[in-house]
């Protein structure tokens, strides 16, 4: 099953996914398509014998009545997952939670091991399946591989592509552009380095963030022009975020009711001015700017 954000994107499916691979190894292979419950989801062929299916996460809902005809779906697969302008689905992690539940069913099986493949380029680490899963918080740039709890990422960096893009014309034109950098490097695009330090001095205070049960402090550094997190909140400033509606409590307001706050702390991490006392503290603010 292939798996693509908005309905729109289904359009001329098999072209789309299978031109490029079909002519560099399945040259006696012919790809097409076939769309069912007026668009809803688009059943692929492979000379003319079903192989699978493309749906989008934003059709989740709709899908689940269609759960008896996916029960023989094998595995699932979403390239790109990350947005390079940050579009998601509303709710899209939910979403992708609630399609996997309607593939993994059927067959005399209430649970079915139905594996979701995520394939993309290094955008932000801020993306919602980063976010999900507690990567953001522990991804160093040096990991090559990243075991959680019923998950593994991958993260590899080509030489002999990242040669190609270099020696591209085009690219050398534009040399030194954060694009140039993302493609040729493996660097994240939108976000620049997160550091784990301490800071000294005396700074501004700008609010006190709930996560997961526990107080932090946002200090602003304006000589330094640098925003700090650490754990000694000050229990007494009147600007208090709850990041998630667990974190909800007397005296605190939702973090979605602040979103040019957000905005603003979203801006200062992606210009890396963010530092961060330790990993919980960073955790906590990846949780916050994260779409």
């Amino acid at each position: 099953m292939l798996l693509y954000r908005f309905k729109y994107e289904l359009d001329d499916i098999a072209t789309k996914f299978f031109r490029d691979i079909g002519g560099l190894f399945f040259t006696e292979y012919e790809m097409t398509s076939a769309p069912k419950a007026k668009g809803i989801y688009h059943e692929l062929y492979l000379n003319n014998i079903p192989c699978g299916y493309a749906v989008s996460l934003n059709c989740a809902d709709t899908l689940k009545k269609y759960s008896h005809l996916f029960s023989d779906v094998k595995r699932m697969l979403m390239d790109e997952f990350q947005s390079e302008t940050g579009h998601y689905c509303a709710k899209e992690v939910e979403k992708m939670l609630s399609l996997h539940t309607t593939v993994a069913r059927g067959q005399g099986e209430l649970v079915r091991y139905v594996p979701l493949y995520l394939i993309g380029n290094p955008v932000s680490i801020l993306n919602p399946y980063y976010t999900a899963l507690g990567i953001a918080g522990r991804l160093q740039k040096t990991t090559h591989f990243l075991r959680g709890r019923g998950f593994v990422l991958e993260q590899g960096h080509s030489e002999d592509a990242a040669n190609a893009q270099r020696e591209s014309a085009f690219n050398a034109a534009f040399s030194g552009n954060n694009y140039s950098d993302y493609a040729a490097e493996g660097v994240y695009l939108n976000d620049s380095s997160a550091f784990i330090e301490r800071v000294s001095g005396v700074g501004k205070y700008i609010a006190t963030i709930s996560h997961a049960g526990k107080d932090y402090a946002i200090r602003e550094f304006a000589k330094e022009g640098i925003v700090y997190c650490d754990n000694s909140a000050d229990s007494s400033f009147p600007l208090r975020l709850a990041i998630t509606t667990e974190d909800h409590n007397i005296n605190y307001v939702l973090l979605s009711n602040n979103m040019l706050f957000v905005e603003r702390m979203r801006y200062f991490f992606e210009k890396g001015c963010f530092r961060f006392k330790n990993l919980e503290c960073k955790q906590a603010v990846l949780t916050m700017l994260s779409y």
